[in-house]
């Protein structure tokens, strides 16, 4: 009984461990490419709100018309 329950569960198959170790790495990678993701947005929102700190001093009294 013992057997055809830890076979059921996965026990020892070389294929279930090859695959569970597959999708660990597979999951590390994901995680440090969110941290990495991260990390860039946060620099671009830092960078944007230096933009617009940058344009609030410019004073233009009215918009001006599109050239067609």
């Amino acid at each position: 009984m013992a057997k055809a329950l830890l076979g059921y569960v996965g026990g020892s198959d070389p294929r279930v461990l090859s695959e569970m170790r597959r999708l660990q790495q597979r999951v590390q990678d994901l995680e440090s490419e969110l941290i990495r993701m991260q990390a860039e947005n946060d620099m671009l929102s830092a960078a944007a709100r230096h933009d617009d700190s940058m344009l609030d001093g410019i004073d233009v009294p009215q918009a001006e018309p599109a050239l067609t």
